[in-house]
């Protein structure tokens, strides 16, 4: 589910939360990127319980609506109750281990807010896809699955009322969303109705390896700070250090971090990295700022020996 790009971000949003706070604490700083990225796990499963949340809800209203003596707009369409049996949002519903883990986590959130819930909903009844989806008497699972995808993305994801809700749950959250949301979207395409129930519960982590990579980074950015100062004031005689944006200055230090002390990736790698996340967490100019230190710290290293990479893909 997490890239080492998403964790590269995982790892700079604890460096800056640190310089921030003026917080020297290792042991703090370590314990938070752990969290941070296990709270991760936890949007992602807020969002999947949305989900289930409103097919819910819509089994309700479809309850309450047969108990009615007037006529409501649900009635003009063939089948009422076919958004209540869409077959991805029950196949969601009945997700028991899913389920089994929302319960683990005592993650009740939308039970506990249920005008989100209806929200979201309201918003699904009056969207055009909805209206065009209740039109047509039956439907495939693919046909449902289409619905589901594109309520998801242009509904529920932008929706500005949840990501201010879980902007106030957790700050880190804010970067989180976009991933998030895609990584589901990608997930709402690809399932199959004979999927079994494990799909909607993939690793956070590729491997334990990848929470090594976080942690090793995080320390070794941090406790040679001063070495990696040095070098950028080196690359950069007139500029003064506290002219270079803060994210710049940290983006650096781990890229200079990561050259040196990962010898299994490769420089070109590292460097492509941390300018795509220049470009979305910097200044418009961060990434050719970055990228011409960058250059010539690599061409000082292999004169002076320091770049030793080996591994796949590398001579």
């Amino acid at each position: 589910m997490l890239t080492r790009r998403h964790i590269r971000v995982k790892v700079m949003q604890c460096i800056y939360a640190l310089t921030q706070s003026k917080d020297d604490s290792l042991e703090k700083q370590e314990k938070f990127l752990k969290v941070s990225i296990e709270n991760m796990y936890t949007l992602y499963l807020l969002m999947l319980s949305l989900l289930i949340e409103i097919q819910q809800f819509t089994e309700k209203q479809v309850k309450l609506s047969s108990k009615k003596y007037l006529a409501t707009s649900a009635d003009a369409f063939p089948d009422k109750e076919k958004f209540a049996n869409n077959r991805l949002l029950v196949q969601l519903a009945k997700n028991t281990r899913l389920n089994a883990e929302l319960e683990k986590r005592k993650l009740k959130n939308w039970y506990l807010n249920e005008e989100y819930v209806k929200l979201i909903y309201k918003e699904i009844i009056e969207s055009d896809a909805y209206t065009k989806y209740m039109s047509i008497p039956s439907s495939s699972y693919e046909d449902d699955k289409e619905f589901v995808s594109t309520i998801f993305k242009e509904i529920v994801a932008p929706n500005e009322k949840i990501y201010d809700y879980f902007e106030d749950d957790k700050l880190t959250w804010v970067d989180d969303i976009p991933i998030v949301n895609t990584f589901i979207l990608k997930q709402l395409k690809k399932v199959k109705e004979k999927h079994n129930n494990s799909y909607f519960l993939p690793r956070l982590l590729k491997d334990e390896e990848d929470m090594n990579f976080a942690q090793n980074l995080l320390t070794k950015t941090l406790l040679n700070n001063r070495e990696w100062e040095k070098e950028i004031e080196g690359k950069t005689p007139n500029w003064d250090k506290d002219r270079i944006a803060d994210i710049d200055s940290i983006l650096l230090k781990m890229a200079i971090c990561e050259l040196l002390n990962f010898p299994s990736i490769p420089e070109k790698v590292t460097i492509n990295e941390f300018l795509e996340i220049a470009k979305e967490y910097s200044t418009p100019k961060s990434s050719i700022f970055i990228n011409g230190i960058l250059d010539k710290l690599v061409k000082e290293y292999k004169t002076q020996g320091k770049l030793k990479k080996a591994g796949r893909g590398l001579l």
